[in-house]
């Protein structure tokens, strides 16, 4: 598909006057918990650090700017079975640009694929080979963003997303056969279609590489599935499985058990939904003791202020819920359970504890996820944290690279 076969009305990003001033108001009468011996983080996000945020949001940050760089690309709008799907769009230059739909996770936003667009988009422009074009398609996970409002699909989570992307890619959009990349719940939807749609998909590639069933039984809330931790390891060793634990423990069980109660707060205060995400993207990103490593304050604030701008907070944490309560369930009883082509990237960040990046590969090899994928390129890298294509682009789009070689 070309350019000039795409027939959508553009819909470019315009958040109004009225909801930023709005934004701006409800910071301005924040009140503000006391957080008395919280500067060590221990509690939570830190009043010292927050604080100063949300003054840089009233004061320095400019959504317009943010809005400028967003509209550099295609936007679009459409209706899939009654879900409003918002996408962006960077068409591939190349001779034969393979459809790429790219989903991402929470709380991301569709911008945290931004690094990686334009290089898979026209890889001749950052030296590499133009026959490895791909025409990029980044959507909003219905509930998410501009993937909104969704009222009518209380019940969405992400097998039932992958059921929408497939009618994007090939009703919608009239792609015959397309490629798929997702990390955290976006894992979990490009491996569905990897699983369900096999025979329309060249491949696909991924970051965590969960089963699919990770979700289903009735401890879904706990990281950890009830496992003691074992009395005669050594010291470093529990004191990774705890940390390791603990960093997704809270919103897991939140957000499977509790979502709509916490979104109550979330969606009326746009500071303690900062907060919550925030806790997120400290905890998850290989940032060294310091957020603005990874994250600048203004990439932190476009994000926020995309979920806030669209009320989304609520529908998007309620994806864990309903993929808990309307367990997945196989389309087919083959194995590999995930028939396309697979490529996984992992990230040292999170390694398991005890697993370095030198084994990491071996490590998952062993388990049993390696089962359920075909899997034809696992990367293990040093660095990067959960947001492997914002935090470690240029990995990400060698290893997708590497993935589709062969499988285009």
């Amino acid at each position: 598909m070309t350019t000039s076969h795409f027939v959508l009305e553009p819909y470019p990003i315009n958040v109004s006057d009225e909801l930023l001033a709005d934004l701006q108001n409800r910071l301005k009468s924040t009140r503000w918990p006391l957080d008395a011996g919280n500067d060590d983080w221990f509690y939570g996000v830190s009043r010292n650090y927050l604080e100063g945020l949300i003054d840089y949001w009233i004061n320095e940050f400019d959504w317009r700017k943010s809005e400028k760089a967003i509209n550099a690309y295609e936007h679009y709008k459409v209706d899939v079975d009654g879900v409003p799907v918002h996408f962006m769009r960077k068409p591939g230059v190349g001779p034969n640009p393979v459809p790429l739909i790219l989903s991402h996770g929470w709380p991301w936003t569709f911008w945290h694929w931004s690094k990686v667009i334009d290089p898979l988009a026209d890889p001749g422009a950052f030296g590499g080979d133009p026959a490895e074009a791909f025409d990029v398609i980044v959507p909003s996970l219905p509930g998410f963003g501009f993937s909104t409002p969704l009222p009518n699909n209380p019940d969405m989570n992400f097998w039932k997303i992958a059921d929408l992307w497939h009618k994007l890619m090939t009703d919608t959009l009239g792609y015959a056969k397309y490629a798929a990349g997702g990390c955290d719940v976006g894992a979990l939807v490009t491996g569905q279609l990897g699983h369900k749609y096999s025979d329309e998909l060249y491949a696909i590639h991924i970051g965590s590489a969960l089963k699919l069933s990770f979700f289903n039984g009735d401890c879904a809330w706990d990281f950890s599935r009830g496992r003691s931790i074992p009395d005669n390891i050594p010291e470093k060793i529990r004191s990774q499985i705890l940390e390791f634990d603990r960093r997704f423990a809270s919103h897991l069980a939140v957000h499977v058990l509790d979502p709509s109660t916490l979104a109550y707060g979330l969606s009326d205060s746009p500071v303690g939904m900062l907060a919550w995400i925030l806790e997120r993207w400290v905890r998850w990103s290989d940032n060294h003791g310091n957020i603005e490593n990874v994250f600048s304050k203004d990439d932190i604030l476009t994000h926020a202020t995309i979920y806030w701008v669209t009320n989304s907070i609520e529908t998007s944490i309620r994806v864990y819920a309903n993929n808990n309560r309307y367990p997945w369930t196989p389309s087919h009883n083959r194995w590999p359970v995930i028939e396309a082509p697979t490529g996984i990237t992992f990230v040292g960040y999170e390694n398991p504890p005890g697993v370095t990046t030198e084994n990491r590969v071996q490590n998952f090899l062993d388990s049993d996820r390696a089962q359920w994928y075909y899997h034809v390129n696992i990367t293990a890298h040093d660095h990067g944290g959960h947001f492997i294509p914002w935090e470690i682009p240029d990995k990400w789009v060698e290893d997708l690279h590497r993935t589709f070689r062969g499988h285009r």
